[in-house]
């Protein structure tokens, strides 16, 4: 049997304050506040389970010096005019903390469920915290703690640093000695910088070059669509999803990444592009990538949401293989350089570009959601097996269907798992089939593997 409580976290003399919103706060706001019911699927998720258990009062310790240390977790947001949006920073209040209590043997579908209530509703930014919380109980202790936060309070990078720090902080560590041994970039301190007369250099240098290289790109990058009706005859037609889980493209891209003297990043989107100009009819490339923006020190270690697009435009990326991982080096220095900007001043002139007819097809979408500090053999080993039978172990799966979004066609996240890497992909069935998808993500894998097998050995 499970039984239904709440309790309360609070929070006193916090920092706190009021000033424009982020960059990245206002991308996110924009894009989640557009999506209405399906909003939710923005959230960020955490099941937790908690070894030994502990209890309530001790977790709730942790989750409060958690708040002390990341302001974005009690950062409110409101709509400031008509092109308008302010955080507000509480210094305190009170959260709502839901508590399910079962038997140990139930605790993990107890969390599971519990997770999915918390993340399955929108947030209210104007007068929520960005940050739920649920506890699962069992015999008066924690088993297993459950947070689901909006896509404004934090990114996927954000999230891998919120974890680091809550266990820290169950180690012993405060906020306080946290902060002293690793400064934080907080959203307030973001938005000063970007209100400065440089932080506003950066964004017209930043737009200007979006600008430019969307007028260079090919107005089309999928030049014969699989169902080119589709969209007219069907606009409530579902995206299909599909996850490529592959041990062999684990071991395969650190080799040609040595070989070949770049990142492991280049060489994925490098694939990426080559392989997406031989289907798609356009040998030049343009996809919207996904950057984490924390180049410095203190934006690293931020939990607060910064990810945005760079623009990346690779000419001839069909020609050959290894010279498209090349110029991805090159290219993405620069894109990423110009990946930090006004998204709704951006959007203002995409918007002019596009009516002009003067805008490349930049419904491709990137996202390398790594941490490098994370690495798919670090919990498993790495494989002694060759690549030849490591590439039987690839698994392909159809998780979802997803609504349509607005200005997508094909949208690729790279993943680590514990001994592969996945590549997540969803498309516009308009543009490109299942068999479609699975030749794209097959064909990346194929691509990066080849290469590897003859480089022989690292």
């Amino acid at each position: 049997m499970t039984t239904l409580e709440e309790r309360i976290l609070t929070l006193d003399s916090a920092r706190s304050g009021t000033g424009p919103a982020t960059w990245g706060q206002r991308a996110i706001w924009g894009v989640v506040t557009r999506l209405g019911d399906d909003a939710p699927r923005y959230n960020l998720r955490l099941d937790l389970p908690l070894d030994p258990p502990r209890p309530a009062s001790r977790v709730l310790a942790d989750l409060t010096e958690l708040l002390r240390m990341h302001d974005s977790l009690h950062t409110r947001l409101l709509p400031d005019g008509e092109d308008g949006l302010r955080q507000v920073v509480d210094g305190s209040g009170e959260l709502p903390v839901a508590v399910r209590t079962c038997a140990a043997a139930k605790a993990p579908a107890v969390g599971e469920a519990l997770l999915d209530e918390l993340a399955g509703r929108s947030f209210d930014h104007a007068r929520q915290w960005p940050f739920r919380v649920g506890l699962v109980e069992c015999e008066g202790l924690v088993h297993r703690l459950v947070l689901a936060a909006s896509h404004t309070a934090m990114d996927l990078w954000g999230e891998g640093r919120m974890l680091r720090d809550l266990r820290l902080i169950e180690a012993g560590e405060t906020a306080e000695s946290l902060l002293a041994a690793r400064p934080a970039l907080q959203p307030l301190q973001a938005a000063e910088f970007q209100a400065s007369p440089l932080g506003r250099r950066r964004d017209e240098a930043a737009r200007r070059y979006w600008c430019e290289r969307l007028a260079a790109g090919p107005r089309r990058i999928f030049t014969a669509p699989a169902a080119p009706d589709l969209a007219d005859t069907d606009p409530g037609r579902l995206f299909p999803n599909a996850l490529l889980r592959s041990p062999a493209l684990a071991v395969a891209v650190e080799r040609v990444a040595a070989g070949w003297g770049a990142s492991d990043a280049a060489v994925l989107l490098g694939a990426a592009s080559h392989q997406l100009a031989r289907m798609s009819g356009s040998d030049d490339i343009l996809f919207q990538v996904v950057v984490s923006n924390r180049f410095q020190p203190a934006a690293a270690e931020s939990v607060s949401t910064m990810a945005q697009e760079a623009v990346f435009l690779l000419p001839d990326a069909g020609r050959d293989f290894q010279d498209a991982v090349r110029r991805t080096r090159s290219v993405s220095f620069s894109a990423f350089r110009h990946a930090g900007y006004d998204k709704w001043a951006l959007d203002r002139e995409v918007a002019r570009l596009v009516e002009r007819g003067a805008a490349a097809d930049h419904s491709c979408w990137w996202n390398d959601t790594r941490d490098p500090g994370t690495g798919p053999f670090d919990t498993t080993g790495r494989p002694r097996a060759a690549l030849t039978e490591l590439t039987g172990r690839t698994e392909l799966s159809w998780p979802t269907e997803f609504l349509p979004r607005a200005n997508v066609s094909v949208a690729v996240d790279v993943l680590t798992a514990p001994g592969a890497l996945e590549l997540c992909m969803t498309a516009d069935p308009a543009v490109l089939t299942r068999d479609g998808m699975e030749t794209f993500l097959r064909g990346v894998e194929r691509l990066v593997v080849t290469e590897a097998m003859a480089l022989g050995e690292a």
